[in-house]
């Protein structure tokens, strides 16, 4: 499904450079040269001048290829933090982490194979910010469920000298940290959509598909539904976010809802899809388990399920009667 807004021809190349070269040992450097790793970056930053939708297709197309590289980390996450700081984001691979009071940050995507880590950490009242080589922090390598980096990342931080950033940069971070993972998870649920599809189509029990069973249809249809559901309101917090540049008064409570519903739907998908595939689902060989397993994965990540359902439950009560409709329909 292609995101709203976005050229189809566009989407397609998208689609086609992933189907094509997706296991290639240079896909960063042949991403980079199709003005794809810095997407929206503006033109006079040696960027492609494309906005978040473009962007969110061409994550799309990544997990529908199963193909795990700091895309988001890079070009959406890291990049917006050096342009505020006015430092040149190039092409070499970034991620970006915030670090705690020791210098210290947990479960950060991709630093022990990025080039560079953008670090942010409070100095007094404010933020500060610093583009940092690999070597110039300490890495404990780890990983999440399908394998990709989430390393620990340590800095000293007494001994740097960062840039002075606007703590609303890094409340945005946090808002696009969490719809970066929404955009993955909707993309991975719709595929496993699509090889439940393919399987119940193309297998037979007792004599016919199992499409034709009624149980089975059931079960395609949640999937269905609860896909759908992410989609839109993932799609909706996009829109509203785009819109506003990341500065709409209510998009918190919409990037909680889009949270929320992915977290959710993951659930029911990734059950709903093992059963109606059987064994063959939990094989290594088959390729399922690439889109289910990462959808779990990326849902506890900037922020767990009970997490962003506690902060949409918390806005909605504090909304009240009088504002709450205002809330949900801006």
């Amino acid at each position: 499904m292609t995101t709203p807004g976005v050229d189809a021809a566009l989407a397609d190349m998208m689609d086609a450079v992933f189907a094509e070269h997706g296991r290639d040992t240079d896909l960063w450097g042949r991403l980079d040269g199709l003005g794809l790793v810095r997407l929206t970056g503006s033109e006079d930053s040696g960027g492609s001048g494309a906005s978040w939708r473009e962007a969110a297709e061409l994550l799309s197309a990544a997990v529908r290829h199963a193909v795990r590289i700091p895309l988001a980390e890079h070009d959406l996450l890291a990049c917006p933090v050096l342009d505020a700081v006015g430092v040149l984001c190039d092409g070499a691979p970034r991620t970006v982490c915030l670090l705690d009071g020791r210098g210290h940050a947990d479960a950060v995507p991709w630093a022990s194979q990025a080039e560079r880590i953008v670090a942010l950490w409070a100095d007094g009242d404010a933020y500060v910010a610093a583009d940092l080589a690999a070597d110039e922090v300490r890495i404990t390598p780890g990983s999440n469920m399908i394998g990709e980096p989430r390393d620990h990342v340590a800095v000293d931080t007494a001994s740097l000298r960062g840039v002075a950033v606007p703590s609303e940069l890094v409340d945005q971070l946090r808002l696009k940290s969490a719809m970066v993972r929404s955009i993955q998870i909707c993309a991975a649920l719709d595929r496993a959509l699509e090889l439940s599809i393919e399987h119940a189509r193309s297998r037979e029990q007792f004599g016919r598909p199992l499409a034709k069973f009624q149980a089975v249809q059931h079960q395609i249809a949640d999937i269905a539904s609860e896909a759908a559901l992410a989609r839109s309101a993932t799609e909706s917090a996009l829109s509203v976010a785009v819109a506003g540049d990341w500065r709409a008064p209510q998009l918190d409570f919409l990037v909680a809802v889009a949270r929320s519903c992915a977290g959710h739907a993951a659930s029911v998908v990734v059950r709903n899809a093992h059963q109606v595939h059987g064994a063959i689902g939990t094989t290594r060989e088959h390729r399922l388990h690439e889109f289910t397993r990462a959808a779990l994965a990326w849902r506890s990540e900037y922020g767990s399920v009970r997490y962003w359902d506690a902060r949409l439950t918390d806005m909605a009560t504090a909304a009240g009667a009088n504002e709450l409709w205002g809330l949900i329909c801006p």
